[in-house]
């Protein structure tokens, strides 16, 4: 099959209201008007909701009930905001998906966020809000393919629990492409900014793409991290082996290593977004 063969599903494709599009493609336009975007976000109440639940929750500790999005930035920060209604928005895009655990897949994602927000603070080369961003969405063609083409999910997910192989080489001999290219032609198709898109297909082999993109080396080393902290492994381990040549390509001294017990402890606190 080709790629054209799911985005063309349309009835299928993951439901990401309009204003989050519309975010996530101003993060990088310094002509951007981000309390033009918080009154569009008012108007969307699942999605004010869902912010507002999370903003008092106890993982924000504040000292008062927020009842409002302009409350919320004012005690926020816009900066903050934005990361509550890419996650907010994207995490309610799809429920029920049949042969997918959506709460696993959503909080993998968040915590992928987490990181990547974390790691691309110490670089001057990637931005935080798109780190933040490209990890919401890094897995976004696996969601893609699970709700276009369930069946076939089905069975990549089969083959690599038969046969040991890579979900890549599964991918690839089921289908012909990944799902890193199918989000990636999902997020051209939004008019998502090139550097998301290009992270998102590139992120598990960032160093044989060229131009290399350091958003995409941010992307893979937080995946490492996530998988670390996943996986339990030992701290020194995780140290030993972190990819070197993707901490310079990220523009991320190799320093860093001393910081990465803070790393491994990290926590996206937005699981009760899919709670």
């Amino acid at each position: 099959m080709e790629i054209k063969d799911l985005l063309n599903q349309t009835s299928k494709l993951p439901n990401v209201p309009e204003v989050v599009r519309e975010l996530i493609q101003a993060l990088n336009s310094e002509k951007s008007n981000y309390s033009d975007i918080s009154q569009k976000v008012s108007k969307d109440q699942t999605l004010t909701l869902k912010v507002l639940r999370l903003v008092n929750s106890a993982q924000f500790g504040l000292s008062r009930k927020v009842a409002s999005l302009d409350e919320a930035i004012v005690l926020l920060g816009m900066d903050k905001l934005k990361t509550l209604v890419i996650a907010s928005g994207f995490s309610g895009s799809a429920s029920n998906v049949e042969g997918l655990d959506t709460k696993a897949f959503w909080q993998d994602s968040f915590q992928v966020a987490t990181l990547a927000k974390w790691l691309a603070s110490r670089t001057e080369k990637v931005n935080s809000d798109n780190a933040f961003t490209a990890g919401i969405i890094y897995n976004i063609g696996r969601l893609l393919l699970h709700l276009a083409e369930p069946n076939r999910a089905k069975a990549i997910q089969s083959l690599i629990e038969e046969s040991k192989v890579s979900r890549t080489a599964a991918e690839m001999e089921r289908l012909g492409f990944t799902s890193q290219d199918a989000g990636k032609a999902l997020l051209n198709m939004w008019k998502f900014p090139e550097e998301l898109s290009n992270a998102v297909q590139q992120y598990k082999k960032p160093l044989s793409y060229n131009p290399a993109s350091p958003l995409s080396a941010t992307l893979n080393l937080a995946c490492y991290l996530n998988a670390a902290i996943k996986e339990e492994r030992d701290p020194d381990v995780v140290k030993e082996f972190i990819p070197k040549k993707v901490l310079e390509l990220a523009g991320i001294d190799i320093s860093i290593i001393d910081e990465l017990d803070e790393a491994l402890r990290l926590e996206s606190g937005l699981d009760d977004l899919v709670a």
